[in-house]
């Protein structure tokens, strides 16, 4: 390492590449190498999926995934923190802050930081719902970065976590990679089995049941009702895939549904679309609502946690309960209808990323946030005296809404 510049780790323990690791690339490929020297540290099948997008100047440490191994994996962490001394770990998800933040102070890191990413619907239960583990582990957590306003309530009013210790920084994305009207690559209906005349449902997520893709192909049979040539392409990967193949069959699907596995294009998959949804459950702030917006296409989204910051029903795109294939049905097929609509929505949804939610944003709040932690750890070191958490801009402002008039 360079004298003089800041050492961050940046730790995940999941094994599927999805909007957190594209958040996490985001920081890897544009903090500013004049203040931070960057190391990455993940599980091996991660590290195989994200190494080609990796800069060459970040360290690619691989550490065994949690579970069977956790035992491995502390060990594996501690002698990483130990031959690479850092002045920031940040882990990303509560399973990887688990086992991260504790070993962090362990191993003396002046600061440690948690992202949390998204509301865990998934917890039931008196010890995993109550977030008793996730106070304990508050203690060795120094701040929480919420990426989105939900997900700063979430952490508070439901995790009981301190206040005090929560910044808010919105996800961005690298909207350069995407443009309005950018036609899809030749053949790619055709190499899918699909008609030029085919209208496009496009799904960009991991086949994970936080996604809702059930929900989809429960209504894709009502919106083939009014719209028989409509077809449905999911891109993603993930442990529901063979149970979806299933359900499409089941459903007399299998003609009109691809799955097309993880995509590194995400560009040609929205201008294949007419319309895209996403059906989740739950979220944080979604990366992929953000970019479908940038391509300036129309999108269908379940009003849950940050989506509403992004999507703002009737005006960004059209949002719905979760849950609901009806509703969610109702929605495609009047996006489907209205040609209008959809250009006038996709245009002012581009308005809205651009303004709101480009990665430049993301990268020059949580550079500031860096310094500002680090500065502080400094000076509560010197003197002793503890300094409260550092109150950015986006702590208390929420996106002023877009003016469609």
């Amino acid at each position: 390492m360079e004298r003089g510049l800041i050492s961050v780790l940046q730790v995940t323990n999941t094994t599927v590449r999805g909007g957190v690791e594209e958040h996490i690339l985001t920081l890897l490929k544009g903090l500013d190498r004049s203040h931070f020297c960057l190391r990455f540290v993940c599980p091996p099948v991660l590290a195989e999926q994200m190494r080609p997008d990796v800069p060459r100047d970040v360290d690619l440490i691989i550490l065994p995934a949690a579970g069977s191994a956790r035992w491995t994996a502390v060990r594996r962490l501690t002698q990483i923190l130990r031959k690479h001394p850092v002045d920031i770990i940040h882990s990303h998800m509560f399973q990887t802050s688990r086992l991260a933040s504790p070993i962090g102070w362990l191993c003396r890191v002046p600061v440690t930081v948690e992202t949390p990413h998204v509301r865990e619907l998934w917890r039931h239960g008196w010890l995993k719902g109550s977030f008793v583990v996730d106070r304990v582990v508050s203690r060795f957590v120094d701040y929480y970065i919420a990426v989105s306003q939900a997900n700063a309530r979430y952490l508070t009013e439901r995790k009981g976590l301190p206040a005090e210790k929560i910044v808010v920084i919105r996800n961005g994305a690298d909207l350069s990679r995407f443009q309005p009207g950018r036609p899809a690559p030749a053949g790619m209906k055709r190499n899918l089995g699909f008609d030029e005349a085919d209208p496009i449902l496009a799904v960009l997520a991991r086949l994970e049941p936080q996604k809702g893709h059930h929900v989809l192909l429960e209504a894709l049979p009502a919106i083939q009702r009014e719209f028989p040539r409509v077809r449905l392409v999911c891109a993603g990967e993930g442990v529901l895939r063979a149970e979806l193949e299933k359900q499409a069959k089941c459903l007399g699907l299998e003609g009109s549904v691809r799955f097309v596995g993880y995509q590194k294009n995400p560009a040609d998959w929205l201008a294949l679309a007419e319309v895209v949804v996403l059906p989740s459950y739950y979220e944080g702030l979604p990366v992929t609502a953000i970019e479908t917006l940038a391509a300036g296409k129309a999108m269908v989204a379940t009003a849950v946690d940050g989506t509403p910051e992004v999507i703002l029903d009737n005006k960004t795109g059209l949002t719905v309960p979760p849950g609901e294939p009806a509703a969610m049905a109702e929605a495609v097929c009047r996006l489907l209808r209205d040609r209008e609509l959809r250009n006038r929505i996709g245009s002012t949804g581009r308005s809205w990323v651009l303004d709101n939610f480009a990665q430049e944003q993301q990268l020059a709040k949580t550079q500031e946030f860096y310094l500002d932690t680090l500065e502080r750890y400094r000076l509560r070191k010197n003197s002793r005296a503890w300094k409260p958490a550092p109150q950015l801009e986006e702590r208390s402002a929420a996106p002023k809404p877009v003016d469609v008039q």
